[in-house]
């Protein structure tokens, strides 16, 4: 495995040291390392993959150095704008080096959401003409890789260095952000589930809320009907609420959102108070962190979500960060018209033992389909 500080160090000997991405748990160790070694003006957390390239973007302008670009390869739909109508030599010609993790590779399990990505990953770099190189994990071989990346960088091109689980040694974050939030996202979860009608359907967002939801419904023998579990396209959750609340509307949808999430894609909060869905509420767990992928932080807590949303058009927004304040909330919204948005703010972190939907991405399609027809 290759040493973080070897890899950001060997880039840093070619005067590279600007980074933006969204993290990734395949690049949760270099993400971390980068969090403690660079300062916020070397390494932002963009609110998507294709703010990110801009952000690369607006940094070789002002420098004329290439920027870093970290995410998931789940990012690479995000970034097939920016780099076809931006970065590309036929446009801007600006360099840029992607740093991309490779979930769902051919040939090694991963979760249902990642499969489809992992088989197209390189097809997508090799359709936008983007060279790329999956990177070794011996570190004399990995330091001629990016040199490779660095020559392509010269002649202003955009390059990838794939990156393949494993092929980091441990490192953890030691710049931690830590809330004095006290409620958890879990037991808050749990709150908000108990108080739905019998008719109301939940669509949840990618990763731990969808897995504490899941478990949730399991511990009280539950099915899991009423639920779309969204396993991956981040930041679309809102949006699938929205398309079913249009057209259900003698039930309720609750959106379960992350503040990472919800940020992501927020021109998406304008799009549903502008078509105003008495009943859509859209809950969001804000514990200011991308907790999915190691904890990397975001800006949720440093921003007014309500107030966002309020400016937008929603016709009530709550913020609670309390079980006692949430339970007050919850009586609210169940009496008032939609759109809603309630934030609730809760500390990081899940349980260790927090297990997975057990259901696949169609079955739970189709479970939910039934319950909306009757």
């Amino acid at each position: 495995m290759i040493s973080p500080k070897f890899f950001i160090e060997t880039l840093k000997s070619y005067d590279i040291d600007f980074y933006a991405g969204v993290p990734d748990s395949l690049l949760k160790n270099i993400c971390a390392y980068i969090a403690d070694n660079m300062d916020a003006q070397h390494n932002i957390i963009a609110a998507n993959e294709g703010a990110a390239v801009g952000l690369a973007a607006g940094y070789y302008l002002a420098t004329g150095k290439a920027g870093v670009v970290y995410m998931q390869n789940s990012g690479e739909g995000n970034i097939i704008n920016p780099l076809a109508s931006l970065t590309d030599k036929e446009v801007y010609n600006i360099p840029a080096l992607l740093l991309i993790g490779w979930r769902g590779r051919p040939g090694v399990h991963d979760e249902p959401q990642h499969v489809k990505q992992g088989k197209v990953t390189t097809g997508i770099l090799n359709t936008m003409s983007i060279n790329y190189d999956v990177l070794s994990t011996d570190e004399e071989k990995a330091a001629k890789q990016i040199s490779i990346a660095v020559e392509a960088l010269k002649n202003n091109e955009v390059y990838a260095l794939v990156i393949e689980k494993g092929t980091f040694e441990d490192y953890k974050l030691q710049s931690v952000e830590v809330n004095d939030l006290t409620m958890t996202r879990e037991s808050a979860i749990q709150t908000v589930a108990a108080a739905l009608g019998e008719k109301d359907a939940i669509v949840s967002t990618t990763g731990m809320i969808s897995r504490e939801l899941f478990e949730y419904r399991t511990s009280k023998g539950e099915a899991h009907n009423r639920d779309f579990l969204t396993v991956g396209s981040m930041g679309h959750a809102s949006q699938i609420a929205l398309g079913i609340a249009m057209q259900k509307t003698d039930r309720r949808v609750w959106c379960f959102d992350g503040d990472g999430a919800t940020i992501m894609h927020m021109g998406s909060i304008a799009i549903v108070a502008s078509k105003a869905p008495k009943n859509y509420v859209h809950v969001v767990f804000n514990n200011g962190a991308h907790d999915s992928v190691g904890g990397q932080p975001t800006v949720g807590l440093k921003i007014d979500l309500p107030a966002v949303a309020k400016a937008c058009g929603y016709s009530a927004t709550f913020s609670v960060e309390t079980p006692e304040a949430l339970g007050e909330a919850l009586k609210q919204v169940n009496a008032a018209n939609g759109p809603i948005l309630l934030e609730v703010k809760v500390k990081k972190g899940n349980r260790k033992d927090l297990g997975r939907p057990t259901t696949t991405p169609i079955q739970n399609k189709e479970a939910l389909m039934e319950f909306l027809s009757k």
